[in-house]
């Protein structure tokens, strides 16, 4: 059996990376699994533990990455968010693509440690557009969502470092480019 791909989707929070995601994550064709992370975060309204995350406390956070547990990890918001690294490699043995929806600190972590890794940024059509994103949400107060728009100027900044930059100005539009990459690189590895 073949590996899997490892493929690493970020952007900036708020520019509808789970929304692209939902248009193609379901494609039998694309063979993928959805990698869940963990967080110290507290859940939101409908998530649901060990889908959407795997919700830990800071105490068991630490213990991971003490122990070289993750493949990623990063702090944001004063949370902490990361990727365990067995389940991963599990999935990938079993010839599934992996899905990892992170950070941009996240990803380029793990393109140091899997530079086999395809990594694809996803970009707001504009900054306006992302910042109308993240208020509409309503979650957050004033402050998390100034952090969020000064990180997001930081992110944008690390475009270069990735494989694939799509840009989502539509959604299905941009899972449909994404799905190609994900097929071409299949085939490529076959």
């Amino acid at each position: 059996m073949k590996k899997g791909l490892l493929i690493v989707v970020s952007g900036p929070s708020g520019v509808g990376k789970g929304t692209v995601l939902k248009e193609f994550k379901d494609d039998p064709e694309l063979n993928l699994a959805y990698s869940v992370s963990m967080t110290t975060r507290a859940r939101r309204e409908g998530e649901i533990e060990g889908k959407n995350y795997f919700f830990v406390s800071r105490e068991a956070f630490e213990t991971a990455v003490a122990q070289g547990e993750l493949l990623e990890y990063a702090e944001f918001v004063g949370n902490f968010y990361g990727t365990p690294l067995s389940y991963v490699e599990k999935l990938r043995q079993e010839g599934k693509n992996v899905l990892l929806e992170i950070e941009v600190q996240g990803c380029m972590q793990v393109a140091k440690k899997c530079p086999d890794a395809l990594t694809i940024f996803i970009t707001p059509p504009s900054m306006e557009e992302l910042e109308r994103r993240i208020r509409g949400r309503g979650t957050e107060a004033e402050e998390i969502i100034q952090q969020r728009l000064s990180k997001a100027c930081r992110e944008m900044e690390m475009i270069g470092q990735y494989k694939y930059v799509v840009c989502n100005d539509d959604p299905k539009l941009a899972a449909d480019i994404i799905s190609l990459i994900i097929k071409r690189h299949m085939q490529e590895a076959q």
